[in-house]
């Protein structure tokens, strides 16, 4: 249910000790959440500055502000939208069920495609498949409480689970490969980067073309053997990675 207008907020920007672009910041901040829901386009500055009765740097210097709290987020050519709440992780080797139980959440998967077919030379070459060998290529939206939170593009090697294409993976995959083929992933590799997402990635995760992902790439290994390559896009305004760092 949206949250109402605190009656102590401030309603209109005035003159003042306080900065109008602090009082701006503060009236805006009560919108957020109520009058634009999560991922909703926000006025334009123009819009805004008329609304409000002040000059359009006043709005911009306010809208950074907001934006460097992650209150706000942009979309090049777009807009300006309401960031929604970001589920924090910490890098460690789980399931994305399991990551998600462990805040609280409710993990569900959407099964988008399922197909046996023979993979790129680079999947070939992570996997350790021989030319020609066919591998299952698995695409799953993975929903946190309802919502949007990553799409999955994985390989799996047919010499870990030969009939995997034919199990439920609407839950864990790993909790399948440990249960029915005693595949236990133990060890990966994984880069990060951050990339914008666009055409069906964005249709998929529920946001603007051109809106920030966080992109995981992983090969992940059990007993030594290769079993997964994965490339997962996480939506930027609602996931982060945490990492604790020792010097040297």
């Amino acid at each position: 249910m949206p949250r109402l207008r605190d009656a102590d907020a401030p309603t209109a920007v005035t003159p003042g000790p306080i900065p109008k672009h602090a009082q701006l910041r503060a009236i805006l901040l009560t919108d957020i959440g109520s009058t634009w829901p999560a991922h909703a386009a926000i006025p334009s500055e123009r819009d805004l500055a008329s609304r409000h009765g002040v000059s359009r740097a006043t709005v911009r210097e306010a809208l950074r502000q907001l934006i460097e709290e992650q209150k706000l987020y942009t979309v090049q050519g777009k807009g300006t939208f309401v960031a929604g709440e970001r589920v924090q992780s910490q890098l460690h080797l789980a399931s994305f069920t399991e990551d998600m139980r462990r805040r609280g959440m409710v993990a569900t998967t959407l099964v988008r495609r399922i197909e046996h077919a023979v993979p790129p030379l680079e999947v070939r070459a992570a996997l350790g498949l021989d030319e020609g060998e066919h591998a299952w290529s698995i695409d799953r939206l993975r929903l946190a409480n309802g919502i949007p939170m990553a799409l999955e593009t994985g390989w799996y090697s047919p010499r870990a689970a030969h009939d995997l294409g034919d199990r439920d993976l609407t839950a864990s995959l790993y909790a399948v490969l440990a249960e029915r083929y005693g595949v236990r992933i133990d060890a990966a590799e994984q880069t990060v980067w951050a990339d914008t997402v666009d055409g069906g990635v964005a249709d998929a995760l529920d946001v603007p073309a051109g809106t920030a992902a966080l992109v995981f790439r992983r090969t992940s290994r059990a007993a030594g053997m290769p079993v997964e390559y994965v490339t997962s896009w996480y939506r930027g305004d609602r996931y982060q990675v945490h990492m604790a760092l020792a010097g040297a």
